[in-house]
């Protein structure tokens, strides 16, 4: 081999290293800004909730109709002409996620009425955990050590905020839990498994399109009173459809079990809000364990993109 051909080799090999290296970073960069941006708007979610006063599965409508409208919108205007066929062309992975999506969506709020949100709660911090199972199995995708070392310490910290409230009862609501987690995990699994041939945020638009049908059949009254005429448009858009969106997007570009970290921000910073707006003062267990699950976060989102460099 003559000396201009192992120079020619060698520069290439070296701007391919350092074009998989950008690739990589931006990769993690983009995956860990989605998700943090999509749960930071989730955050003040049950804030609203607490603040409106519609039931439940009128609730459910609109969290499904409100979210679906807008983002038909957004897509229709986006992909025109190729818009239907965005919706079919992600095939079976589109099937799964939208069964996945639509029961995390409707058990999450069964959940917390046949047990506590405290043990409600519990059960969807386990989605990092069950991610990471799912995604092993079925993708062979082992997180590393960092990873697994956030999930135990977020899971534990979740766990210690509200253990003195966890009660043995309430099986039923526990297991719809469980499932919700469940679903959290295998949704993101799905979408990392399509991440490089399609995009499923049409899928679960057509999700939110078919939990408001199943809603209907359930709902007492759709009209809305007093100050659920702001309260419900902000919630179902600001805190539904952009997250969803954002959260949808996220695994195409880091694991699942890292993007479901990010969920444990909402157990943490959802209390917060209802602290600062109705005076709702948390405990201490939840400023000690919300403190360790920020910190957790915040140490392996920095040493994940300091890996990239």
């Amino acid at each position: 081999m003559n000396l201009s051909l192992r120079k020619y080799l060698a520069e290439n090999l070296t701007q391919f290293k350092y074009k998989k290296i950008q690739m990589k970073l931006s990769d993690q960069r983009k995956g860990t800004l989605l998700a943090f941006i999509g749960i930071m708007f989730i955050t003040p979610d049950s804030l609203l909730i607490r603040l409106s006063n519609v039931e439940s599965w009128n609730l459910i409508f609109y969290r499904g109709f409100i979210p679906f409208f807008v983002v038909f919108i957004g897509l229709l205007i986006i992909k025109r002409s190729n818009f239907f066929y965005s919706i079919i062309e992600n095939g079976w992975h589109g099937i799964g996620y939208i069964c996945t999506f639509i029961i995390t969506n409707i058990l999450f709020v069964h959940s917390i009425e046949n047990t506590t949100v405290a043990n409600t709660l519990i059960m969807v911090s386990l989605a990092p955990m069950l991610s990471a199972i799912v995604s092993f199995i079925f993708l062979k995708e082992t997180p590393d050590k960092k990873t697994w070392t956030a999930i135990t310490i977020t899971t534990l910290a979740v766990i210690y905020i509200f253990i003195d409230s966890f009660e043995k009862g309430d099986v039923k609501g526990n297991v719809f839990g469980f499932i919700c987690a469940l679903g959290l995990a295998a949704g993101a699994v799905i979408i990392r498994a399509r991440k490089k041939s399609g995009n499923l945020i049409p899928s679960a638009m057509t999700a939110k399109f078919i939990i408001a049908l199943i809603a209907l059949f359930y709902v007492d009254d759709l009209n809305i009173k007093g100050n659920d005429y702001l309260i419900i448009p902000a919630m179902c858009i600001f805190c539904v459809a952009i997250p969803f969106v954002l959260i949808t997007l996220a695994p195409r570009y880091i694991t699942a079990a890292e993007v479901n970290l990010f969920f444990l921000l909402e157990v943490v910073l959802g209390p917060l809000w209802v602290w600062f707006v109705i005076k709702e003062e948390p405990s201490p267990e939840t400023i000690v364990g919300g403190v360790i699950v920020i910190l957790t976060i915040a140490t392996h989102s920095f040493l994940a993109l300091k890996k990239t460099y």
